[in-house]
């Protein structure tokens, strides 16, 4: 007959680390929504489509910093009765949504960049130029603010990288500025928005297939459950096949792991198992591993 064991490996740096990063992204928020505004005004006053495109990313960044923060403070919240596991996963649900509003907003300059080039507006680069300036600023407070959090779970980091686009999208509209400039050739401002979008497209696609990954109960990357279960069995005495590994995702930084041990005859079931917890946490850094003991394989195991 078979048994379960539960271990759990619960911390508190993790608590303290989503009190600080919450605290960065709302530093974030206000510095990026705050702007965001100028660069509206600025945008249409000008007629720059890089300043009314960079705009369009903070206004996307400014939804995806203020997701993030419910999603940290969502993610706080103690497990119960109805989510047994938590409430970790808001994070990775926050960055699936940002993922998929970069990909939408990337699409919706492209085809206004499109739509400069056959029909170029007057651009007046010398306000381009003074805006765009001030949100590199902004975006480079912002930047240094999310730099210092920790960047281990993946809403923070999605976060991070929304504002590594804005701080890029800016720099690309000071060039298109200094450009017009010197030259007045205006297609230079659509062009480099054009760079911007594929930019947003690379960081969202790589957003959403991450979380995607997740949300899906996906492995960790690189993880081998041959390898696993070859290597438990010879390292744990006591124990002489394993099988029906599963390791899944609750965060990237929260791991989850169960599989079934077929033990040695006379092999001391709680010492065993005592020993597969602490042989896997240490080698795959699982928070919460189940065990099922078996003294002979479980019907369907080949």
């Amino acid at each position: 007959m078979s048994t379960h064991h539960h271990d759990h490996d619960h911390s508190h740096h993790h608590a303290h680390d989503a009190h600080g990063s919450a605290a960065r992204l709302k530093v974030a928020l206000a510095l990026t929504a705050g702007f965001m505004v100028v660069e509206v005004v600025g945008g249409l006053w000008s007629g720059s489509l890089a300043l009314l495109a960079d705009a369009g990313h903070m206004l996307t960044d400014a939804g995806a910093l203020a997701l993030a923060v419910w999603a940290q403070v969502q993610a706080a919240r103690p497990a119960d009765a109805r989510r047994s596991y938590g409430y970790h996963r808001a994070q990775v649900l926050a960055a699936f949504v940002n993922g998929l509003a970069l990909l939408l907003i990337a699409a919706w300059i492209t085809i206004e960049a499109a739509q400069r080039l056959l029909a170029p507006p007057q651009i007046q680069g010398g306000l381009m130029l003074g805006v765009a300036c001030a949100g590199l600023a902004v975006n480079i407070a912002a930047f240094f603010v999310l730099q210092g959090g920790h960047h281990h779970d993946l809403n923070v980091r999605a976060a991070f990288l929304h504002v590594l686009g804005d701080l890029l999208g800016s720099a690309a509209a000071i060039v298109a500025a200094g450009v017009i400039l010197l030259t007045n050739w205006t297609p230079v401002d659509p062009l480099l928005s054009v760079v911007v979008a594929l930019l947003i497209l690379r960081t969202a696609w790589r957003l959403v297939r991450e979380s995607a990954h997740v949300l899906l109960e996906g492995s960790p990357e690189g993880f081998d459950a041959a390898a696993l279960a070859s290597g438990l069995s010879a390292d744990v005495a006591g124990v002489s096949d394993v099988h029906h590994v599963h390791h899944w995702m609750l965060t990237p930084d929260r791991k989850v792991m169960t599989l079934h041990a077929v033990l040695a005859p006379g092999a001391d079931e709680d010492a065993v198992i005592r020993e597969i917890n602490v042989w896997v946490k240490q080698r795959y850094q699982v928070g919460h591993v189940t065990v099922q003991a078996e003294r002979h394989a479980c019907t369907g195991h080949s």
